[in-house]
C-alpha cells in the first residue's frame, strides 16, 4: 500500500492567519472618529486671529489626542474573544 501524499497548496491552505480580519467594525469606527478629530483639530487651527488661546492651545491638545491615543487605539484594539 502507498501512502498518500499531501500538496504543499494543501498544507498551506489549510492553516489561516492570526490575522486574517483583524480590522472589525469597532476599528473602522476609532479611524473614522479620529479622522473627524484631527479634521477639528485643524480647523481649529485656522480660526482667525492666529494668536488666540484657540489657535495656539487648544487646537494641538486636539491634535495630540488624535495622533497619539484615537489612531493608535483603532490599529492596535482588539476585542478578547477567550472562552473561561
Amino acid at each position: 500500500m502507498s501512502k498518500v501524499r499531501k500538496s504543499i497548496r494543501s498544507q498551506k491552505q489549510s492553516e489561516k492567519s492570526p490575522f486574517n480580519n483583524y480590522w472589525n467594525k469597532n476599528n473602522y469606527l476609532f479611524l473614522f472618529s479620529g479622522v473627524i478629530v484631527l479634521i477639528i483639530g485643524f480647523f481649529l487651527m485656522s480660526i482667525d486671529p492666529y494668536d488666540s488661546t484657540l489657535s495656539l492651545s487648544v487646537s494641538p491638545i486636539v491634535l495630540l489626542i488624535a495622533y497619539l491615543i484615537i489612531f493608535p487605539l483603532s490599529i492596535l484594539f482588539r476585542k478578547n474573544n477567550s472562552k473561561e
